[in-house]
């Protein structure tokens, strides 16, 4: 199983410039691309919340996200495939898996209509059996609801699976779940140090990951 943003997708760039936009719009001060980057891993709605307050932790006032939800995904809609591409490893190790045999999903807390087209347009969508989104189930990463419903398609113990990500929503939800779990360092983790996770291992990239998998 394998996360999205952060993990096979570098998407910061174009999550920043659509917040950016939605500010603008709104009269309200930018955020750097940085700084959006560190707010990316709780879903859309989360990550504009952060964007509107300059806080991890803000909420705004109610009508202020009502009316920035539209305009964030309006214009992330506008430029969702501009800057955003597979990271180094992820299409190698990805078609090393599938070569192998092995069954994968996508396991990713990004909106069902932002991630179905960028798999579509990065050429990944074919390696995936399985997509499951934020808006997919009743409940997301770090809750293992959406690990547990892969095992269930997959007819598979928890045991049996490695989940790769990025960041403490994977490990949060992989350790819940019960399943393996491999972290990249190259991906958001909402600004913290993916070395402080409680994961099985740190790979390079996923195509180190496979070899990791492999090995075990």
């Amino acid at each position: 199983m394998v996360d999205l943003d952060g993990t096979m997708l570098d998407t910061a760039d174009d999550l920043a410039a659509a917040a950016n936009a939605m500010l603008r719009e709104l009269g309200l001060p930018e955020r750097s691309t940085e700084q959006v980057k560190s707010y990316i891993g709780k879903g859309l709605v989360r990550l504009v919340k952060r964007c509107l307050t300059g806080d991890p932790d803000g909420e705004p006032e109610a009508d202020l996200l009502e009316r920035a939800m539209p305009v964030y995904e309006r214009n992330y809609a506008a430029v969702l495939q501009h800057r955003t591409r597979p990271y180094p490893g992820v299409t190698d190790g990805l078609q090393e898996l599938h070569r192998t045999g092995y069954r994968m999903a996508c396991i990713t807390n990004k909106g069902e209509k932002f991630t179905l087209p960028l798999l579509e347009a990065t050429g990944l969508r074919r390696y995936f059996e399985l997509v499951l989104c934020g808006d997919t189930l009743a409940r997301r990463k770090p809750d293992p609801l959406p690990l547990l419903h892969a095992c269930e398609q997959f007819g598979i113990a928890p045991a049996e699976m490695v989940l790769i990500g990025d960041s403490l929503n994977d490990v949060q939800a992989a350790r819940a779940a019960g399943c393996h779990v491999l972290c990249v360092p190259y991906g958001y983790n909402e600004g913290g140090d993916v070395r402080e996770l409680d994961c099985d291992a740190i790979v390079a990239t996923i195509l180190e990951a496979v070899r990791l998998i492999r090995k075990a």
